[in-house]
């Protein structure tokens, strides 16, 4: 694909910034500035146009239009995208993507490194968010209810059914919500029950150097190398609910694999900043 690079499975890490201390962290929040600011004119003007373009063509027929925002808008923020793909994954294949959630800019990086159409589940009350939240009604995505009543959850299951019966796979986000330190958090059931119940296939996938990039309730973009792991497809079809609680534990050891392996990469003296604030 444009803008990435594929290679073998085997993981990589990424190395955790140096610690910025007097003109490195003016050079570090300057060029922060930088990469927000272009991408940001890149994106608004470009993004606007999709939108417009989308009340009269199906965004279904423009996929490759808004690749090219997405790519194009990480290229500028400063990432640059490496894919790496198990050999057991499947492009051609209707499924979940479970993801771990690290920032603001993971829809990004996922639409322009999976090899597929797909949406996503997303909260319901940014369907409400004016603009936006037609945008996302209008692009195919599944709302998520804020509360669980049975008939707001029957209403979940019934589009997300439609979406996966249309040949629509779907990215959704088992933690709930963003890291705040870099690791994988605990994995909710009920995406997984979904998954079994549907007999939908699950493919785990792990964004790497994603949190040294940009982490959650910290503006700074610190450029860098964002790793896609696509791994294998894992079935899903002769599993019932009892299987539930080990099948959620097995992705979760599956795409928090190379995110530790970085984590304790980074952790090595080598790789340890030298010089650290003085108490």
């Amino acid at each position: 694909m444009n803008g990435e690079t594929e290679q073998p499975i085997p993981a990589t890490s990424s190395v955790a910034a140096p610690s910025e201390q007097g003109l490195r962290r003016v050079w570090a929040i300057g060029r922060s500035i930088f990469h927000w600011a272009l991408s940001a004119a890149f994106f608004f003007p470009a993004c606007s146009f999709l939108v417009l373009l989308g009340i009269f063509i199906d965004p279904r027929k423009n996929d490759g239009a808004q690749r090219m925002l997405c790519r194009t808008t990480m290229k500028l923020a400063g990432a640059k995208l490496v894919v790496q793909r198990a050999q057991g994954f499947d492009p051609a294949r209707t499924c979940f993507f479970f993801v771990n959630h690290v920032n603001l800019f993971d829809p990004f990086v996922l639409y322009a490194t999976i090899p597929q159409f797909f949406r996503g589940l997303e909260l319901e009350s940014h369907f409400r968010i004016p603009v936006y939240g037609w945008m996302m009604g209008r692009f195919g995505n599944v709302p998520v209810p804020d509360d669980s009543r049975p008939s707001n959850l029957k209403r979940m299951w019934r589009l997300t059914r439609a979406a996966l019966d249309s040949g629509v796979s779907l990215v959704v986000f088992p933690e709930g919500q963003r890291t705040r330190d870099g690791r994988v958090g605990p994995f909710k059931e009920g995406l997984f029950r979904m998954a079994v119940q549907f007999g939908t296939p699950i493919v785990p996938v792990s964004l790497a150097g994603a949190f040294e990039f940009n982490k959650k309730n910290d503006p700074m973009i610190r450029p860098g190398t964002i790793t896609v792991y696509l791994h294998g497809v894992i079935e899903t079809k002769d599993l019932g609910k009892d299987d539930v609680p080990a099948l959620r534990d097995r992705v979760h050891a599956i795409v928090s694999k190379p995110i530790n392996e970085g984590l304790a990469l980074s952790e090595t003296p080598e790789n340890r900043p030298r010089f650290l604030p003085q108490d």
